[in-house]
């Protein structure tokens, strides 16, 4: 397991180029909020969060497909959103709370790490472990 510095992650999200025209962030539980929530912060906009469960603390899948755990978050008047998520391995989790969100939202995808081009870190193999997760 690599470790990665706040500070790594930080500088990491000062440089990445988000779209332009973002409403706000939605974060999928549990993994993506931190994330969900830098994200946000540096873009100045609104954050919801949609609780989704797929993995244990293991990383392995817990389930067949991902289990909703919380009621899906209206969107008001938000148009264009990023849904963000701590990894994407099998996309599944992603997938799942895209399909949830309603259908005339534009969602746009990002994560802080997987080897997809919308991911921020692509550069380090294996797992990592996030600053503010406790083992």
């Amino acid at each position: 397991m690599t470790p990665l510095a706040f500070e790594d992650i930080a500088a990491r999200l000062a440089a990445w180029r988000f779209p332009a025209g973002i409403d706000g962030v939605v974060g999928i539980a549990v993994g993506g909020v931190v994330p969900a929530a830098l994200v946000a912060q540096r873009l100045g906009v609104g954050l919801k969060v949609i609780a989704l469960n797929y993995r244990d603390d293991a990383n392995e899948p817990r389930h067949a497909e991902p289990t909703l755990l919380s009621a899906v978050p209206d969107l008001g008047a938000w148009r264009r959103v990023l849904l963000v998520d701590d990894v994407y391995v099998s996309g599944k989790s992603w997938h799942a709370a895209r399909a949830l969100l309603p259908v005339e939202v534009e969602v746009l995808p990002f994560v802080l790490k997987g080897k997809v081009d919308f991911a921020m870190i692509r550069d380090i193999d294996g797992c990592v472990q996030w600053p503010w997760r406790v083992c």
